[in-house]
């Protein structure tokens, strides 16, 4: 369930009218349901009451500050993988101590500030990440508290991009090296072994692959446990999908019963990392049609949204799907099979294909589940500016992030003169 429906034929974001959102701050745009947003965060959180956990919301789905600030205030700790997500973070007014900092490629001076502000703990991913942890933590006479993220190959069966369990992955420490990897942490002084954490993929639809990885995880914990070394937290990471056509992915409290069923009688803490299963449909992407240009039989919708704003259609073949703002027939609308593209100067610049629409140029098109790798994605490509995003709140609105101008595109350039 989200809180994006049609009242008297026309689609609101909870109480406002998603065309009044349009008019007001024009077109292309993000628009984001609060109460969306706390509802599938306490999806997750309510399903886990009774049981210590940290429900870590992976924010490169959506790291704008008003969307964390919003999760921060519910409670939600974050799942980060730069130093600019941490410093997001901090900005919103979310706690440090509730980030887990992922990532197969952290550089030094961001573990420095991380450690400064100290986290959680850092989700490793490869021998050579503990050494260079354990030197900066050493460097800064502090210890920092890591977790391994083991590699179980185990397949999650989703797109290729978006895998990340398999052994020809880049992420985690292959299963078979776990043991080896957790001596070796508790060799180097800088490090502290906490916990363990596996991450296999995103827009799961089956848990099967989810509890697959558990329990190789929990045969680790158990052979570490044998040799003394006993660990506080089991974090499975995120990658519950959403329905974005006729997916049928599980709630997280199913998921969740199976995996308190697992750890009952353990000591251990979750650590849960949900981005898109708590964003996705809690967000729309609303672009306005600006030709309807035919090719022989080919129809396009061409609309001011494009690849720059909304890339996922281009980058992975994605459907989402497409939906008129308001569904009140005019006798100059033209119903056809249509391809929804942007004014961007590729063939791959496209929203949805083959959709069945009834369209006039001016008429305004709701794009569904674009609150997760939206506008994170976006670029300025073609020097177009990036798209405004505004928060829905019951009956009010919040403008939580500008239009970028014309100006601001250049702003940071200069001419061979230095001038500019």
């Amino acid at each position: 369930m989200d809180h994006f429906q049609y009242r008297d034929g026309i689609l609101h974001a909870e109480d406002v009218a998603v065309s009044e959102i349009a008019n007001r701050h024009g077109t292309p745009c993000f628009i984001y349901s609060t109460a969306t947003l706390i509802r599938h965060y306490h999806a997750y959180a309510d399903a886990l009451g009774g049981v210590p956990h940290l429900i870590c919301y992976g924010m490169k789905a959506n790291s704008n500050l008003a969307v964390l600030q919003l999760l921060a205030n519910e409670g939600a700790g974050f799942d980060i993988v730069s130093v600019g997500e941490l410093e997001r973070v901090i900005k919103a007014g979310g706690d440090p101590r509730k980030i887990v900092f992922s990532g197969v490629g952290k550089q030094r001076h961001e573990m420095q500030r991380a450690l400064e502000v100290g986290i959680y703990c850092f989700n490793v991913e490869s021998l050579a990440e503990l050494e260079h942890l354990n030197s900066v933590a050493s460097e800064m006479d502090t210890v920092a508290p890591v977790s391994l993220r083991i590699n179980p190959d185990v397949d999650p069966k989703t797109h290729p991009y978006i895998s990340t369990g398999l052994k020809a992955n880049k992420f985690g420490i292959a299963h078979e090296d776990a043991i080896a990897a957790y001596k070796r942490a508790l060799e180097l002084p800088g490090l502290n072994p906490v916990g363990i954490d596996c991450h296999i993929g995103s827009q799961l639809t089956d848990v099967s692959p989810l509890i697959e990885s558990l329990d190789k995880l929990l045969n680790v914990i158990d052979e570490l446990a044998d040799l003394g070394i006993i660990l506080k937290h089991v974090d499975l990471g995120g990658g519950l999908g959403v329905t974005y056509d006729q997916e049928k992915p599980p709630h997280p409290s199913e998921y969740l019963s199976i995996v308190k069923e697992r750890l009952q009688d353990r000591a251990l803490s979750l650590v849960l990392e949900p981005g898109r299963s708590i964003a996705a449909n809690a967000g729309i992407f609303v672009t306005r049609t600006i030709l309807i240009k035919t090719n022989q039989d080919q129809h396009f919708a061409v609309v001011d949204g494009a690849m720059n704003d909304l890339i996922r259609p281009s980058l992975y073949g994605a459907w989402q799907n497409i939906i008129p703002v308001e569904t009140t027939d005019k006798p100059d609308q033209t119903e056809a099979c249509f391809d929804v593209v942007g004014p961007v100067c590729e063939s791959g610049d496209f929203l949805g294909k083959g959709r069945r629409l009834r369209l006039k140029e001016g008429d305004l098109l709701a794009v569904r589940s674009s609150g997760a790798y939206g506008f994170v994605m976006g670029s300025n490509y073609n020097t177009r500016a990036r798209a405004a995003e505004v928060l829905v709140d019951k009956h009010q609105t919040h403008l939580i992030r500008e239009r970028e101008s014309i100006e601001s595109l250049w702003a940071l350039e200069k001419l061979v003169d230095g001038s500019l």
